[in-house]
């Protein structure tokens, strides 16, 4: 029988990932970057606007199995209003998260990202949760080179 995370989690992801909020390409990016899964073919271009500081909009374009579409959205989602500290932040939350790492350290400012938690079952899986935080992280750190989780 699932859980009702389990059933949350489902629902969640599918929704994301058959109408994935923030897809396309944005004009006004002044920061981008490629990623590639080559275990399961996923592949995701990030793309960041920062003023002042913060970061105005992010959008992603790309193709991916769900739980990849769906990290990907629900993080453009959960960025935009953020400083690049707290994006980085985040990201580091986020990936304890799916890897199973420190619980405490993500508790109070996770929030919708919660979903991801039942991916740390399936450690195939979490680089397909990651893909679009690497390639974040690659954006913010100006690399230039293609993210890749190999």
């Amino acid at each position: 029988m699932m859980s009702q995370l389990d059933e949350l989690y489902q629902e969640v992801i599918l929704d994301h990932n058959k109408s994935p909020r923030n897809f396309g390409a944005l004009d006004s990016a002044n920061l981008q970057a490629e990623g590639h899964n080559p275990l399961c073919g996923d592949k995701v271009k990030v793309f960041i606007e920062i003023q002042k500081g913060l970061i105005r909009n992010v959008t992603f374009q790309g193709a991916g199995c769900a739980i990849s579409t769906a990290s990907a959205s629900l993080m453009t989602e959960s960025l935009k209003g953020k400083t690049v500290q707290e994006a980085r932040k985040l990201m580091d939350s986020f990936h304890d998260l799916v890897t199973g790492q420190d619980e405490e350290s993500y508790s109070c400012e996770i929030g919708k990202l919660a979903v991801f938690e039942g991916v740390k079952k399936y450690p195939v899986r979490v680089k397909c949760a990651t893909l679009a935080w690497h390639t974040l992280q690659a954006a913010l750190n100006q690399d230039k080179a293609p993210v890749t989780t190999e």
